[in-house]
Order: structure tokens, then sequence, then C-alpha cells
């Protein structure tokens, strides 16, 4: 069945239909579907672990001849136009996190996964992944790979020169709350000019909202982004601008870099997988880091999905693949291979995820994202989510990076959002 004119254009809201369409590299010669012998499996680079892929072509490599496919470019874009037209699509196709909502609309391209048992894996992965990969109907798309669960992290000495807690107990505790955690950067900043606490505002904007059980649109696709739960985010954005514990520079930008490895920027909110960042990104600060819990309650930023195509002529088999590839055991494997987060709480008392690190002082960071992985909210994501929230991104980013003004930041986000949600057929 091919994808309906409006399916195209909710699976593309995370970008046009035309670019969706556009991205197919025509030298790609993977074959429709099984054949009972061969099996395709699709992903990007870093969203499964070498281990595991090549422990499951040896597995399995009696019954069916698996051959994952490294998809580069705009995945994304090439697996929709696989599906419109109806050749070359894999049996097994990973589906990025923040793709997630946007495939959902369309879950009769793909297998059921409940059809296949899925049900009796699902008391081994965390709840909230696992509702992700459900669609409204209740049909089952995406089995989790991992997931992002948001932690503080902070330069252990840096704070202790400024007089903050800075053992990782204590600045969880010292730093449980909001007003708690913008104290103590005016207190940073006090002590010690020039530091800044966090990089920009949009961290706090968008880990508040991620931190609740609500975003932008609900089930019934009312747009509900000018609500209090996306109001208070905003507004305590804007506070830590007029705090004046955020700093004037860019993420990812070599002043930011900078900024991190001179001890200007010793902390940040970010994801599990921003471990293997800071790594690479200021290796000289080896061993100054620690991890801590963020205020109030973590967040999640990132996470895929494993899905199986309709294309697919042994679906069974697929299944058991999938199954077998994202167990307990495998996700760790995965974690040390490519610094996957596992879904499945068991890999965290793995002695392979409890290594200290010496990148982080010697600290056994699981005991931070462990649990932080396990207090997530459960949160229902809309395919129009992500067309719905740009705008207040992109004004919350003019308020800290331009000093917009904040209440004509908002009212422009909401004009934005008006025009995008009647586009969308979306009731605001």
């Amino acid at each position: 069945m091919r994808l309906s004119r409006r399916g195209l254009l909710r699976a593309g809201l995370a970008g046009t239909a035309a670019t969706a369409l556009g991205g197919l590299a025509s030298g790609c010669a993977v074959p429709t579907g099984s054949t009972g012998r061969n099996m395709v499996l699709w992903y990007w680079d870093g969203g499964l672990g070498d281990t595991v892929i090549k422990n499951a072509k040896a597995r399995y490599g009696a019954s069916v001849d698996l051959r994952a496919v490294k998809i580069g470019g705009y995945y994304r874009s090439k697996l929709l136009t696989t599906m419109t037209g109806r050749a070359h699509i894999p049996d097994i196709a990973g589906l990025k996190g923040e793709d997630m909502a946007s495939y959902l609309p369309d879950a009769e391209q793909f297998v059921d996964l409940r059809t296949l048992g899925a049900d009796r894996y699902k008391s081994r992965f965390l709840p909230w992944k696992w509702e992700q990969g459900i669609a409204d109907d209740g049909t089952m798309v995406g089995f989790p790979i991992d997931c992002g669960p948001v932690a503080h992290y902070y330069q252990y000495d840096v704070f202790r020169r400024a007089g903050l807690p800075y053992e990782p107990a204590d600045v969880t505790a010292g730093l449980d709350t909001w007003e708690k955690f913008f104290a103590a950067g005016e207190r940073l900043k006090k002590r010690l000019p020039g530091t800044s606490l966090v990089t920009d505002v949009n961290s706090i904007f968008e880990n508040v909202v991620q931190q609740g059980a609500k975003r932008y649109v609900d089930k019934d696709r009312n747009f509900i982004g000018d609500q209090d739960h996306v109001r208070r985010a905003w507004a305590l954005a804007v506070e830590a601008k007029r705090r004046g514990i955020v700093s004037d520079l860019v993420s990812g930008t070599p002043d930011q870099l900078s900024a991190l490895q001179d001890g200007k920027l010793p902390s940040q909110l970010n994801a599990s997988w921003a471990t293997n960042d800071i790594k690479s990104g200021v290796p000289k600060t080896k061993g100054k880091w620690r991890v801590a819990q963020m205020p109030v309650r973590p967040s999640n930023n990132g996470g895929s999905f494993l899905s199986i195509t309709k294309a697919c002529r042994e679906p069974e088999q697929a299944f058991r693949i999938i199954a077998w590839m994202l167990d307990a055991a495998n996700q760790a494997q995965g974690f040390v291979d490519a610094g996957l987060f596992p879904s499945t709480p068991a890999s965290y008392a793995m002695k392979t995820l409890r290594e200290p690190d010496p990148f982080f002082g010697g600290q056994v960071t699981m005991d931070v994202f462990g649990p932080a992985a396990q207090k997530i909210a459960v949160a229902y994501n809309s395919p129009f989510d992500v067309a719905l929230s740009q705008p207040l991104k992109d004004e919350i980013k003019n308020v800290g990076v331009l000093g917009k003004n904040p209440d004509q930041a908002w009212k422009d986000a909401m004009s934005k959002c008006r025009r995008i949600a009647k586009h969308l057929g979306v009731t605001y």
C-alpha cells in the first residue's frame, strides 16, 4: 500500500515532503523484501552496535543471510522514498526517535509487532519508551533500541572553587529545583567572573518541556503549546537569561568548546550520549567532569527503534532477530560499542556498564543515568509536535541570543503557531 498524500504530509513534518522524496541514492541495490534466505536491515551510522550486528549475523546465519546496510545522508528521506515507491524496501528498518511520531499515522506500512508476540517482552523495557513506539490505534510500530536520559554535567573543581556543592550526590540534592539551580548559577558567576552555568536558554526551555507529560499537540489534534506547561518552560528560560546565568555562545562552536576547556562553561544539561561528545570535543578535561541528576526530574533527548516493514516476507524470523538484538545483554553491548543508552533496565546492573569512568573522575555514571531513565514521564508525542514547537524554539533563541523582548517573542511564536496549525488541520 502506498503512503497517501495526507500521510506524506504528516510524515514530512520534520522536513518537507519534497526533501523526504529527494534523498534516495539511485545506485542503491537493496532487494524489496526478504526471499526467505536474505533479509535486509537498514540503519544509520551509530544506530546499532557493530558487535551486536556481527553476532546476529553469526547467530542466524544458518537460516537467513542478514544484510545490515548503513545508510548515509538523510536516512529518513531515503526510507520514505522506498516506501512511497514500493521498491528497495528493507525488511527491518531503524526509526530515529525524533521522527517516530511522524511514522505512527502510517502504521499500516509496518507489521504490528504485537501480532508477533511483542507484548511478552514489554516488562523488560522502560514503560515510557515502549509507549513511544505505539500508534494511536494500538499498532506497535517500533521495538525500542536506546534512549537519552538527561543529566547535569559539571566540572568538579570549578564548582568547588565557586563554593558550590561539588560531589555528585551533593549537587543532585543541592540543585534539585530550578530556583536552586539558578541561584547556583548566580553564585558561580559572582565567585568566578566570566563563567556561565549553561550555554543557552534553549537548554532550559526544551528540558523543562521534556520533563512533563505534555508537549505541543494532544491526541485530539488540539494545539496545547500555549498552555501552562509550555508557558512555565518559557518563563524559566527567560528568567535564566535575566539572572545572567547563560552565556552568549552558540552550542557546538569552537568558542563554546574553548569555554568548556577553560572552565568558563563548567556545566550543561545534556543526554547520556553527550559523554562521548565531551570526551571527543574537550579531551584535555579528562578527570574534571562529574554527572548529577538535573533539577526537579529527568528529561529525555534521543533514542530510536527497530521496525519490520510490510515488505518483509518472513516477519516472524525478522522479529526473532530484533528481539534478540535488543535484549538486555545486547543493549549493554550497544552502549559499549556506540554509546546507545539501554532501554532495558536489566542492563544497568551489568558489570560492563558499571566500570568507573576515568574521564569522570572514576565515577560510575550509570548510577546517575540508570535511575534517570526510569523516572522519565510518559508523554504523548504527536506527529505535529516538531512543526509546532519550532516557532517557540526559534523565538526563545531570539530572546537569549539577540535580546528580543520576551513578551513580543511569545506573541510572534504564537502567531506563527496559529498559521502552522491552520495549515496542518490542528485546532488552535
